[in-house]
């Protein structure tokens, strides 16, 4: 499993994250990072910031730090206070936006950064989503001149390989526990 960023690391680390926040961070991290490297194998016509990217899956959830009931039951007020924590801890806008985009996909202004946080957050627990899958689809297909259909198989298989790999990731994550 590849490290978080530094930054990531010392803001949890100071806002004492749960071990279990820490961990889901990791896995949408590493799984982030996946799928960046197959758009960079893949599409390589497609400039994507990297380290935008693997920020935000490093610390999208970071507002269930506030939120902590919501590692265990679903909501989504950790999104707004995240985006709200990063920029009063001197995050840049840039990097502090996917606290509050990762869960919206569909807003307006939303960039490819922003759908692959989403995608990874999704995928890192085997979880498909149709619509957000078609966004990535149409904006792959729009840069590379390709069809759909033949962007939508690569990233099925991609897809489909890193949900092969979700029960190790939720067995990891569910041996950290929630309380701080």
């Amino acid at each position: 499993m590849l490290p978080l960023p530094p930054e990531a690391t010392a803001l949890l680390a100071g806002l004492g994250a749960p071990r279990r926040l820490v961990a889901h961070l990791r896995l949408v991290h590493d799984v982030a990072a996946s799928i960046v490297d197959w758009l960079g194998d893949n599409h390589p016509e497609l400039v994507v910031d990297r380290e935008a990217v693997l920020f935000g899956a490093a610390t999208h959830d970071i507002g269930k730090t506030v939120h902590v009931e919501e590692l265990s039951a679903p909501g989504t007020r950790h999104e707004a206070a995240g985006h709200r924590l990063l920029l009063s801890r001197g995050v840049p806008e840039r990097l502090a936006r996917f606290a509050g985009t990762h869960g919206s996909w569909s807003a307006e202004g939303v960039e490819l950064e922003d759908l692959l946080v989403s995608l990874a957050d999704k995928v890192w627990k085997a979880q498909r989503v149709d619509d957000l899958e078609r966004l990535i689809v149409d904006r792959l297909a729009r840069a590379s001149g390709r069809e759909p259909w033949e962007v939508f198989l690569g990233l099925d298989d991609r897809l489909t390989a890193l949900g092969d790999e979700a029960d190790e990731r939720l067995a990891f994550q569910n041996n950290h526990p929630i309380r701080r």
